[in-house]
């Protein structure tokens, strides 16, 4: 199987670049691949210790992160290299103060993994939620390189638990321990042997509870507020944009931040055209003006930038996360329920322990239709009570599920002198 497995990397390596003339988002995957080594080699010398941490995009390197920024305190003289597999990731996050070195991770060839290792020779692994590449495992347990799995999520829909998967349970013996996020991802290991396993929660409430020890202030947002009853939209996408603007225009005295997923300006523009509100760009905002435009006097903000809607979650009354009506699922939640923000989504969060969690705390409230969106809106925006009521249970969730950091790093930093 695992001959098998190696042609059909080598065949989706030629595909996508078939595929990369045609697709914009596949052209960043394949034209950021091309210079790996090369940054590799002129930011990795041959004396350099090295700890490595891969992501599959950007949900993971926030889960990673704690975790890395513990690791580059406890191992100042190691470089952090930092991958990741998908450009939403990569090009949000190629800039971050973390990590030593960033880069795309090649595909998993057996020629590409070989001089991946020759250049990087990490002293550490860890692997963020999932991504199982076995030829990267294989030869990390051939170099007797510790490997970790942080923030792991095992279902019994997978691979390794079919019983044509044999190939890929083996690559799951690279990891010398599993740190995953629920006692079912525990009983799925313990059903394949795997005693060296512990339930250490999801390391992103920790990046996210430690927000709120940082400055969230932003005078434009605090400009535009008003003292005004606020619905912040994270994320949203297409479907969850049709049904908040059908809100937006019927509804009066409220105002609404949106922040959307894609920013291109075609669909930005369209964005705007769709809603009958008095809306200003954060592009059209000219900061550096002696004559600055009064944003109090707009009803909707779109947010055509990226960096910035943690701080902004912190003036929402109210929040929508989008993602909820499509694949893989609704964005992330634990950046407003960590400032005690009640939260709307979309139908599609059953692979989200949190959001799960929360839907049955009731501090989320998930809605399928227009007539449940507006029923959910008007509920919280009436009641006051009921606004804080289930704010308090989502920064309540954030608060108790803390600490997965330090159970990890208790397990790991004291065994370790590398």
């Amino acid at each position: 199987m695992l001959f098998i497995y190696n042609l059909i990397v080598v065949f989706a390596d030629f595909i996508l670049k078939i595929a990369a003339l045609f697709n914009p988002k596949i052209k960043l995957f394949v034209d950021g691949r091309k210079s790996v080594y090369k940054v590799l080699f002129n930011k990795i010398k041959a004396y350099d210790k090295t700890i490595w941490f891969h992501a599959a995009s950007l949900g993971e390197y926030e889960q990673g992160l704690p975790v890395m920024e513990r690791m580059k305190s406890r191992f100042p003289n190691h470089l952090i290299v930092l991958t990741f597999f998908s450009p939403s990731g990569y090009e949000v996050r190629k800039n971050n103060t973390i990590a030593d070195v960033t880069v795309y991770l090649p595909l998993d060839t057996q020629s590409n993994v070989e001089k991946f290792m020759e250049i990087v020779r990490p002293d550490m692994a860890f692997f963020i939620k999932y991504e199982y590449w076995p030829n990267y495992l294989n030869a990390l347990k051939n170099r007797e390189t510790p490997t970790y799995l942080i923030s792991g999520i095992f279902r019994d829909d997978q691979l390794f638990f079919k019983w044509y998967g044999g190939f890929y349970r083996n690559a799951l013996n690279a990891f010398e321990h599993f740190f995953v996020q629920n006692s079912k991802s525990k009983d799925l290991l313990l059903k394949l042997g795997k005693l060296n396993v512990t339930v250490s929660g999801d390391t992103r409430f920790d990046r996210v509870a430690s927000i709120l020890n940082r400055d969230n202030s932003l005078e434009f947002i605090e400009e535009f507020k008003n003292n005004s009853l606020t619905i912040v939209v994270g994320s949203s996408w297409p479907k969850d944009e049709s049904l908040l603007v059908s809100y937006i225009n019927s509804t009066e005295n409220v105002k609404f931040i949106i922040a959307p997923h894609n920013i291109k300006t075609e669909q930005i523009q369209a964005l705007k055209s769709s809603i009958s509100k008095k809306t200003i760009l954060f592009s059209e905002v000219d900061f550096t003006s002696s004559n600055p435009i009064n944003l109090a006097h707009f009803d909707v903000f779109i947010i055509d930038t990226i960096g910035i809607l943690t701080k902004i979650y912190s003036y929402a009354d109210i929040a929508y996360v989008g993602g909820g009506f499509g694949n893989p699922g609704v964005h992330n939640i634990l950046e407003p329920a960590t400032f005690g923000v009640p939260i709307v989504i979309g139908t599609n969060y059953s692979h989200f322990p949190e959001a799960t969690a929360l839907v049955n705390m009731e501090g989320c409230i998930s809605i399928s239709t227009q007539e449940e969106l507006n029923e959910a809106f008007d509920n919280l925006i009436q009641n006051q009570d009921i606004r804080f009521e289930k704010g308090h249970i989502c920064s309540t969730f954030v608060e108790m599920n803390k600490n997965a950091t330090e159970i990890i790093m208790n397990h790991i930093a004291p065994k370790k002198t590398i």
